[in-house]
């Protein structure tokens, strides 16, 4: 798996070099599209998925490939999404920060098996830093093993993504949320979301929406860390499984409480 690591991680690393850096606070009007409301893809997007889906279709050849514009060009994409060996692909993770010429926005790339995710990386293009871990393997930043921390904060640290939620649940996660948790903005991409549940910096991760690209990747990198994420009834995130809502959080013994005071 260190070989396979490697070659997709320098993949990544030579279109985040090549094709999305260069247009960094550097896209004109016109390579910035609106896919629907408060949902941007840019020119950037589409190239990055095209050169990684060449790059990783060299290196598995008999995998099959599943990016996030390839489904919003074709929705029918998604019928075929968790049966057999597949790369998924999010090609710029943080379009909206990556159009407005802000940090932070990722590259994020997942292998799965029948729904199983086997390996992930989430590359911070500006930083360097790659976050990448394989089922039964541990979890890594960069060339060091991790273990994920819980923040220590008298209430945990939560960042939640309630915006995909009816105003009535984001009223209701409100009044639960109230004196037990210290609410923090979200990063609005969940390349950074997933590190920071890792590093210390958050404890708790609640989404209302789960598609593979967003979510394979930093799944694999909590669960072999000792962090954990999951369905929110807790049963395990199945790619291809066409459920809605996940939470995450730094440790198990967290992420049992974050329930408790969520679900």
């Amino acid at each position: 798996m260190h070989a396979l690591y490697r070659q997709v991680a320098t993949l990544m690393e030579t279109v985040a070099a090549e094709v999305v850096l260069p247009r960094y606070q550097n896209l004109a009007a016109e390579e910035i599209e609106e896919k629907a409301a408060d949902d941007y893809v840019t020119i950037a997007d589409k190239e990055s998925e095209i050169r990684l889906q060449e790059g990783l279709s060299k290196i598995l050849p008999e995998a099959g490939v599943v990016g996030e514009e390839a489904v919003a060009a074709d929705p029918t994409v998604m019928d075929n999404v968790g049966n057999g060996l597949q790369w998924i692909i999010d090609p710029i993770d943080g379009t909206g920060n990556f159009a407005a010429g802000r940090a932070p926005f990722g590259i994020m790339v997942g292998l799965v098996d029948n729904g199983v995710i086997q390996a992930g990386w989430i590359l911070d293009p500006l930083t360097g830093r790659m976050c990448h871990a394989a089922l039964g393997g541990g979890a890594y930043i960069d060339e060091e093993r991790i273990a994920a921390k819980e923040t220590g904060a008298d209430k945990p640290i939560a960042a939640l993504a309630v915006y995909f939620l009816t105003v009535e649940q984001r009223a209701e996660i409100a009044v639960k949320a109230e004196g037990k948790l210290t609410l923090v903005d979200i990063p609005r991409r969940a390349a950074e979301q997933y590190p920071r549940l890792v590093l210390g910096t958050n404890d708790v991760s609640l989404f209302e929406r789960s598609h593979p690209w967003d979510h394979a990747a930093g799944a694999l990198l909590l669960n072999e860390s000792g962090a954990k994420l999951a369905r929110r009834d807790g049963t395990p995130y199945i790619i291809g499984d066409n459920k809605r809502g996940l939470l995450g959080a730094s440790s198990h013994r967290m992420w049992d409480k974050a329930a408790q005071i969520l679900c």
